[in-house]
């Protein structure tokens, strides 16, 4: 089919839009494909402007069918669609017209973070693995998969029975349902790990062929990082471009690290396009993840998220005879009740009460007896501290000083505002696992450094203030027993 080269480039396009605007919602049509203008055509390829990255990916992941269609309608079986993306140059500051190639056919540059954004299957096998020492070749990736964490272990309840069911149907058909991302969030400690890990061992089972990778955030930076000093960025994105099944835990610790957003940005697109499965875990839902940029957090939205709740005493009971059963252990029903009934934080307490029952009663040569239980559970709850984040010790320091959490992360730059602010900072570091992008994040979007100066100045005020001293002493006391 021969077409002059004129005019005729946009009449293909209006009779691509009449047949698209017929099968599409209206809203979306005009959100996306109003906007568009048809710029040439050449060697039966149309090139078609959009406005942004944005636009040129939503299109790429949820209208190309009938971009294929129409085309070829138009232009015949060897028709092609390229784009023309406006992209910011990050040097010079200007936009240049970059092209892109439809359809995820063809090997393609994001001119952003220059790394190819789709990788060449036949070379797969060669791609180094971030997972094991440089220059040892390993041909098949370790899913780093536990297999304690697997459904049969997973007792369900009112608590955890959407996410489960979730976790279920995307294991027998990964990549495929509406769950895609899937994110699950909850507190420390009610089993995100479990369930996450559970769903890779799932498919691992169904489909031995499928690669699956489980990593969890802080490891990815730290690959990130290296591949990034080693000149590897290309290999390190191509590596995690030919996951089948990705499973992310604790997404929350990319907070304030702009660069590992902006990589896995990408890779997340390439995946989903793809239609690989992406499983993500956090300790909050989307809507309150800070440090992360606004086009990462909408994406965590395509699917489901769905939480993990504190589990009943019903649940709790179950969880406990559930272990017991595994484990070969005969625990009296009394004294399942009263571990459920005393344990109430989260499941991973429980098992450890009930680790700690079976260990004295094993090595005392003592029967599993409620008098024990109580001696234990005693010794447990008062050595078992609550959880720390950086939301409670804010809490903690604005209740001790009298002020607001409002004012303590302003720009205020009042002496006795700054202290308490450098107080949670000091904490922070000291009881949570956050990182100091994170903790700075949440105490007045300050930097890293801005922490690490906060540190040296509460350790300094502790070395020469007596008074000082004897705050953070009282802090320290209210934190561990709050």
């Amino acid at each position: 089919m021969l077409f002059k080269m004129g005019t005729d480039y946009q009449r293909i396009w209006e009779n691509c839009l009449k047949v698209i605007k017929d099968n599409i919602q209206p809203s979306a049509y005009k959100a996306f494909f109003e906007p568009i203008k048809p710029v040439k055509l050449e060697n039966n390829v149309l090139t078609i402007q959009v406005r942004s990255m944005d636009v040129y990916e939503w299109l790429e992941s949820k209208f190309i069918d009938i971009l294929k269609k129409t085309i070829k309608n138009e232009l015949g079986s060897d028709g092609r669609l390229e784009y023309q993306v406006a992209v910011v140059h990050p040097v010079r500051g200007e936009a240049d017209m970059v092209k892109f190639p439809a359809s995820n056919n063809y090997q393609i540059t994001n001119p952003l973070v220059s790394v190819p954004l789709n990788i060449n299957t036949d070379n797969q096998k060669n791609l180094p693995n971030p997972l094991v020492i440089p220059g040892l070749k390993k041909m098949r990736i370790n899913a780093q998969l536990n297999k304690e964490y697997s459904f049969d272990n997973f007792v369900e309840g009112d608590c955890n029975r959407l996410a489960r069911s979730a976790g279920w149907a995307i294991a027998q058909d990964p990549g495929k349902t509406a769950f895609n991302p899937f994110y699950v969030y909850s507190k420390t400690g009610l089993g995100k790990t479990h369930l996450s890990q559970a769903i890779g061992l799932e498919v691992k089972n169904l489909f031995p062929e499928k690669t699956v990778l489980y990593v969890d955030a802080e490891r990815f930076m730290h690959q990130f990082v290296d591949a990034t000093q080693n000149g590897s960025k290309t290999d390190f994105i191509n590596f995690y471009q030919m996951i089948d099944v990705l499973i992310l835990d604790d997404i929350q610790f990319f907070a304030g690290r702009e660069k590992t957003q902006e990589v896995f940005f990408h890779i997340f697109n390439h995946l989903h396009q793809n239609r690989k499965q992406l499983i993500f875990t956090s300790d909050r839902p989307p809507v309150e993840l800070k440090g992360i940029e606004e086009r990462l957090i909408s994406r965590f939205k395509w699917g489901l998220a769905a939480e993990l709740q504190t589990p009943d005493l019903e649940t709790r009971k179950s969880i406990l005879r559930s272990k017991s059963y595994k484990d070969g252990i005969e625990m009296p029903e009394e004294i399942v009740s009263y571990l459920a009934q005393n344990i109430t934080n989260n499941i991973r307490e429980l098992e450890g009460a009930r680790i700690s029952l079976v260990a004295q009663a094993s090595l005392n040569k003592k029967d599993i007896t409620i008098d024990l239980a109580k001696q234990m559970i005693d010794k447990f709850v008062v050595n078992t501290s609550r959880e720390v984040n950086i939301e409670s010790i804010q809490k903690i320091v604005c209740d001790y000083f009298n002020i607001n959490i409002d004012t303590l992360n302003s720009k205020t730059r009042k002496r006795e505002i700054v202290q308490a602010r450098q107080l949670v900072m000091y904490f922070a570091k000291e009881y949570t696992k956050s990182s100091l992008a994170m903790i700075g994040m949440h105490c007045g979007n300050k930097d890293h450094a801005t922490v690490l100066h906060a540190v040296r100045t509460i350790n300094n005020l502790l070395e020469t203030d007596k008074q000082f001293r004897g705050y953070v002493k009282d802090l320290d006391k209210r934190i561990k027993v709050k």
